[in-house]
Formats: structure tokens, C-alpha cells, sequence
């Protein structure tokens, strides 16, 4: 069980309908209004002029936010359309090949999309009109979107193939990890690299990293230089994961501290998605055993980026349901049940106890290394935008079948963005697409 296999559509939050429309949020057909251009047609759909536009100061506004060079005028265009080409190769083939949206189920969602903006339903209704979306239109939307999903979901895994071979490859090189790494305690000092940074900050930020990782060589004490200078949570507790299996550390991790010692330090810095981390072997024990797994159970509230919500807000407002809890004027479950986007809201966004493989890999290694009762800070996954809280863990004896069946999970959950892509790639290939000259 995956969070992808969990009900992906709870709702679709209403923010800022009216700067950034996507395809999903366009009338089915749409409609030209009067001093608009068709752009390009596909399918049985068209591209509006106006759309291009839109998508085009969308662009631009993100990469402003995030900090990186604009593309010229000529690129950004063309991103822009095609992005929104292969939105609609998407919703036209999930139109044409996905089963029917009952209407109470689309009942449903629309309810919830008022629940989780605190709107009644004629609120809604006048939220929707002032935004310039009629009801009809918000509402097929909202279909498109579910089908689309499930298209998705449907496809996509039907074109992911591991063998008895793949399983076996990777059950030896887990057991080899297992024999090798056993659990340990790693403590590291994060230096953070803004998403999108240039290269001279990149720059700034790899020496200030430098610099302390001569400061702990030298012999200054690690606990406090990572409470003096890490930009991670676990500053507080000197940057220590505590002792735990290998398989709840992240792997980039374990491999960078392959060979090391109880008490030595990584000889090299490690870079990875958030920056540039210092890392010390505060303790290794000895290796364990492959059929026993660490179960983690876990809750998380998730958020998904749209076109009403985009991944900066989402990111901020889980950001400040996370100061709410800390300070204890609400609880976790309160949050999921009503903010969560996805199936488990109802129960308070537990997710049950899951081993080693049962998650996207990004989902996985935030929880991994949260201590228990910990609450990440935001975690972007391909669903949307998740704050994960560890409740429990424990080691339980595995039989063959269902270790293989675990690996078959993650094997699968590491091919999957491979086999979206090319499945985007082979559908707009197949598509008729009809490009148009329109005036700017």
C-alpha cells in the first residue's frame, strides 16, 4: 500500500481562481470570449490565446519566486504552451477512457472543497462568482481532474514491469546493507541552499559548509556546532538522528557513511536536495537481519498544488498548522480531518503501520527520520504537499512472500515518474494536435 493507492481527491482548495487558470479550470469545451485567439487544437479541445497568456505570467511569477534566470520571452511562450497542450492530451484521454464520476461521488468532493475553505455552500457559490467561474464549469472541472487521476493511476502501473530477477537483484543488495550497516547514529549540520538559488549563493553556502566541517576536524565539539549553525530541526538535539536502523535513515546517508567508525567523521561533505550537510558516525552497532523490518506508524496531512493552490502557499500554510500544534492550540488530527486532501482525513490522517518500501521515496525519508511524536516540516511529494507526524514503531519477523511483495513495491515506486513521463510523451504523440497563429 502506497499513498498513492489512498483516495487521491478530497478537495480542491479555492485560492486565487482568478490570476491563474489552468486547463483543469476551463469550461468543457471552452468558451472564446470576444477579442480571443485559438492557440492550438487538441483533440476534440482547444488551446485559448488567453490561456497562453495566463500560463506565461504563471511562469513568470515562479520563477521570480523561486529566484531563478527568466527564460526569454520566445521560451517561456513555448513552455507555456505546451504545457497546457499536454494538460488537455491528458483530460481529453481521460474523458474518452475513464469510468464515470457518479454524481454523488462529484457531490461529494464539491462539499468537501467548501468544508476545507470554511465557505457554506452558497458561499461557495458566491465565491466562485466573484472569481468569474460559474458553478457548471467548477464543477466539471472537478471531474476532469478525478478521471484524470485515475487514468493516471491505471496506466502508468500498467507500464511499470518487474521481474522475479529485478526482486531477487534487489533483496541482495538489501542484504548486504543490512549485514554491512546495521543501525547507527548519525548526527549532521545542515547548511541550506534555497530552492533555486544562484550560483554564487550556492557558492557562499558550499564554503560556509567547508568551514565548519574544518571547525569539527580541528576538534570543536559537533553538538554545538550544530546547534550554533545547522538550519535542521534536529539542531536542538546536536544534529543526532539517533540509534536506529539503516533502512529509517535516508540512503543518501547510509552510503556516505559507509566504512566509517563510531565517532568519525565524514572526511567530505554531502550535497543533497536541501543543501549541504556536515555528517559524524556518533555510534554504529552491528548488522541485522533482512526478515526483520521496522514498521512506522505514521499521519501526515496532505495538500495538493492546483491551480487554485499553488506548492509556495501550500507549503506555507502547512507550515503554520505545524506552529499551531506546536504551541497546542490544536492537534494533529484535527488539522488532517479538516485541512487534508486525501483519503485518510476522516481518521485524523492516520496511515496505519507501513514497512520499508510502502511510500514514495520522499514521503519515506522524511518520516524515517523523525523521532517519535515528531512532525516534519513540509515534504513536497509528486501528490502534493504532506506535514507527516511518526505515532509508533516497531520490528516485526517478515515471511518470503510478503518481503518480496515489499520489494515489488519499491521497486515499482522507483519507476514510476520514468514510466509517467514517457506515458505523457507516448499520448501526446498519438494526440492531434493543430498549432494556430494567434496575435499577442
Amino acid at each position: 500500500m502506497s499513498i498513492r493507492s489512498l483516495t487521491l481527491f478530497g478537495a480542491t482548495l479555492l485560492m486565487g481562481l482568478q490570476s491563474s487558470q489552468t486547463a483543469l479550470a476551463q469550461p468543457r469545451p471552452i468558451e472564446l470570449k470576444p477579442g480571443d485567439y485559438i492557440a492550438a487544437v487538441v483533440n476534440q479541445d482547444v488551446v485559448a490565446a488567453s490561456e497562453v497568456v495566463q500560463r506565461t505570467l504563471q511562469l513568470r511569477e515562479e520563477s521570480k519566486r523561486r529566484g531563478v534566470a527568466m527564460p526569454d520571452p520566445a521560451a517561456l511562450h513555448k513552455q507555456a504552451i505546451d504545457a497546457l497542450i499536454d494538460d488537455r492530451v491528458l483530460v481529453t484521454h481521460a474523458r474518452e477512457t475513464s469510468g464515470k464520476v457518479d454524481e454523488p461521488e462529484l457531490d461529494r468532493v464539491v462539499s468537501n472543497v467548501a468544508a476545507q475553505n470554511k465557505l457554506t455552500m452558497p458561499q461557495l457559490l458566491e465565491r466562485l462568482k466573484q472569481d468569474g467561474t460559474d458553478f457548471r464549469t467548477f464543477r466539471e472541472n472537478l471531474r476532469d481532474q478525478m478521471m484524470t487521476e485515475r487514468v493516471r493511476e491505471r496506466e502508468v502501473q500498467a507500464r511499470i514491469r518487474i521481474t522475479d530477477g529485478d526482486i531477487d537483484a534487489y533483496l541482495e543488495k538489501r542484504k548486504e546493507q543490512s549485514s554491512s550497516a546495521g543501525q547507527m547514529n548519525l548526527a549532521h549540520i545542515l547548511v541550506k541552499v534555497p530552492d533555486g538559488a544562484s550560483d554564487a549563493v550556492i557558492a557562499e553556502r558550499q564554503a560556509r559548509a567547508e568551514a565548519v566541517l574544518e571547525r569539527a576536524k580541528a576538534g570543536e565539539d559537533f553538538r554545538k556546532l550544530a546547534r550554533e549553525v545547522s538550519d535542521d530541526a534536529t539542531k536542538e538535539r546536536g544534529g543526532e538522528f539517533g540509534l536506529r536502523p539503516a533502512d529509517r535513515l535516508p540512503d543518501l546517508f547510509v552510503q556516505a557513511m559507509v566504512g566509517l567508525k563510531s565517532g568519525e567523521l565524514s572526511p567530505k561533505l554531502l550535497r543533497s536536495g536541501a543543501g549541504f550537510h556536515v555528517l559524524k558516525m556518533v555510534e554504529r552497532q552491528g548488522g541485522g537481519s533482512l526478515t526483520t523490518v521496522t514498521q512506522t506508524h505514521a499521519r501526515h496531512v496532505l495538500l495538493r498544488p492546483s491551480a487554485q493552490l499553488s506548492a509556495e502557499v501550500a507549503t506555507r500554510r502547512l507550515a503554520e498548522f505545524k506552529r499551531a500544534i506546536a504551541s497546542g492550540s490544536t492537534t494533529f488530527e484535527d488539522v488532517a480531518r479538516a485541512n487534508s486532501e486525501d483519503g485518510s482525513a476522516p481518521e485524523g490522517g492516520d496511515l496505519g503501520w507501513m514497512g520499508p518500501g510502502a511510500f514514495v521515496p520522499e514521503f519515506e525519508s522524511a518520516m524515517n527520520a523523525l523521532p517519535l511524536g515528531g512532525i516534519s516540516d513540509p515534504v513536497p511529494s509528486r501528490f502534493g504537499v504532506h506535514l507527516i507526524q511518526v505515532v509508533e514503531r516497531r520490528s516485526v519477523e517478515i515471511e518470503m512472500k510478503a518481503l518480496r511483495e515489499q520489494a515489488k513495491a519499491a521497486l515499482r515506486e522507483g519507476k514510476y515518474e520514468e514510466a509517467y513521463l514517457e506515458w505523457v510523451k507516448d499520448l501526446r504523440s498519438r494526440a492531434y494536435v493543430e498549432m494556430r497563429e494567434w496575435l499577442d
